[in-house]
């Protein structure tokens, strides 16, 4: 399984070897040819289609050596290209979109009978990809998805089209969906939407009327949850940010004092053109209200770079945005130009050789805004959720790798007994250096908690979590109906 893209792919990756395993396929050994190469695949920018297809290139002898071995494409970039997919690599075997990801084990299978390409897109959605089951990546930490599609219309982006109008499940079956994660001993969930804090607006239920609180009241829902001690959320959209959410992560032990806020742009102007339904001072103010009431909450963002019409004064009222919102980090991005977008079409597309040199003088600007943040937090004792990636392992150092409660990662000395600390496990120790992109902790362990987590990696066992939740209205020929699932709590 190969993923490109954001978080809500990487979590139906899960839910798509949850479903090859469900049909009896293993993962594949390192080192051994696999039978099947999935990639679920990314349309946001023109450097996913290059990669997607230089990998299918190198592929290609593989399939000419082994005729058997099957190759799936699905994804937004699929879901876009439609056919395209096989025309430009004949050897795929099946092509799969955004809304039919559970359609995988049968186009296989259809494939492999057919002995021929089979290539299913379908235009909406038939169920939650919740409904599926999922081979999670991960013993401590989940992604849970609340909502699928966007209801906005910024002129750069693709995903709208792609994934549909939004469509929030059932609170209920998202903590059903928790529950099950915690009772496997996974420690953090990651609540994920296209437009996160938009949920409420359109529930799958006709049953439930909209809300403009469910979201804020989902995250105090989770704080009843025994065993939950890490709540985070992605992405938020601006506009639709408003103060129940801030006084729920506040308020709320369990929710993590950290929030992605994508900004794109400091020009009023640019916002304006992108389609964002907010302006750089609603911007500021919302920073300025979650820091009141959370003053050590890390706020990271999203930053285009060179959107089309872009001028030299635009540029600087983003790096002035920055300069005032302080940022722990953030995603910075040059503008790329996608086919059926209306920022396609714009006048004005701004030069490669300025855009880059705007965006070389972006990044310098938030390594330094990143440093001085991390700087600040030396000497500090901090709770670490010891992962599986990201490490700075060496012969030297023998450094594991940490994420702070504010979602800072620390590479630390485990001390005399590496072995006894396992991704999964809490452990707690001071800060003692920092660099632009994570920080050091060479001192002893205060404290190491061994966990349910760490236990499930040592043994290489991941969380499989079943279905959860029903369709979108369609009905089960054969199936009986669903039985209810009690979460222990209430919303």
């Amino acid at each position: 399984m190969r993923t490109y893209g954001c978080q809500m792919n990487v979590h139906d990756s899960e839910r798509l070897s949850g479903l090859l395993e469900d049909a009896g396929y293993v993962p594949a050994e390192a080192g051994a040819d696999p039978d099947l190469v999935v990639f679920n695949t990314c349309a946001v920018r023109e450097n996913a289609d290059n990669k997607l297809y230089g990998n299918l290139g190198m592929l290609r002898p593989a399939k000419e050596a082994n005729p058997n071995m099957q190759i799936a494409v699905g994804g937004c970039l699929a879901q876009k290209d439609r056919d395209v997919v096989v025309k430009r690599a004949p050897w795929v075997d099946v092509v799969f979109g955004t809304h039919n990801l559970g359609s995988l084990p049968a186009l296989l299978d259809r494939a492999r009978h057919n002995e021929r390409a089979e290539v299913e897109i379908l235009e909406s959605l038939e169920a939650f990809p919740s409904t599926l089951p999922a081979k999670r990546d991960s013993a401590h930490s989940g992604w849970v998805s609340i909502s699928v599609g966007c209801n906005n219309t910024c002129t750069f982006c693709i995903v709208p089209s792609l994934r549909g109008k939004e469509v929030d499940r059932r609170p209920g079956d998202i903590l059903a969906e928790v529950q099950a994660l915690v009772d496997e001993g996974v420690l953090e969930v990651t609540l994920l939407g296209q437009n996160v804090n938009a949920y409420g607006a359109s529930f799958a239920d006709a049953d439930l009327p909209r809300d403009r609180g469910a979201f804020a009241a989902l995250l105090k829902a989770c704080g009843t949850i025994d065993g939950l001690e890490r709540v985070r959320f992605t992405s938020p959209h601006p506009a639709e940010f408003t103060d129940d959410v801030i006084d729920a992560m506040a308020t709320t032990p369990n929710v993590c004092p950290t929030l992605h806020m994508p900004l794109q742009s400091g020009s009023d102007t640019v916002l304006r053109a992108m389609r964002r339904s907010y302006r750089k001072d609603k911007f500021l103010s919302i920073i300025d209200r979650v820091r009141a009431a959370i003053p050590d909450a890390s706020i990271t963002t999203d930053i285009i770079v060179g959107f089309p019409g872009e001028t030299e004064e635009d540029f600087q009222d983003t790096l002035d945005v920055m300069r005032r919102a302080r940022f722990t980090s953030a995603f910075t991005f040059q503008y790329s130009k996608r086919p059926g977008t209306p920022a396609a079409d714009m006048a004005d597309q701004i030069p490669k050789a300025v855009v880059q040199e705007r965006y070389e003088r972006l990044i310098a600007l938030q390594e330094q805004i990143t440093l001085e943040g991390n700087q600040a937090v030396v000497g500090n004792e901090v709770e670490l959720l010891v992962s599986a990636h990201g490490g700075r392992k060496n012969a030297a150092t023998e450094r594991m790798s940490g994420r702070t409660r504010d979602g800072r990662l620390v590479h630390f000395r485990p001390g005399a007994d590496p072995s006894a600390i396992r991704p999964g496990d809490i452990v707690t120790t001071r800060v003692t250096d920092a660099r632009p992109y994570h920080l050091v902790a060479d001192g002893e362990i205060l404290t190491h908690r061994a966990t349910k987590a760490g236990d499930r990696h040592a043994l290489g066992i991941t969380p499989k979590t079943a279905p959860i939740g029903v369709g979108l209205g369609l009905p089960r020929i054969g199936a009986p109906a669903p039985e209810p699932v009690s979460t222990g709590c209430a919303l």
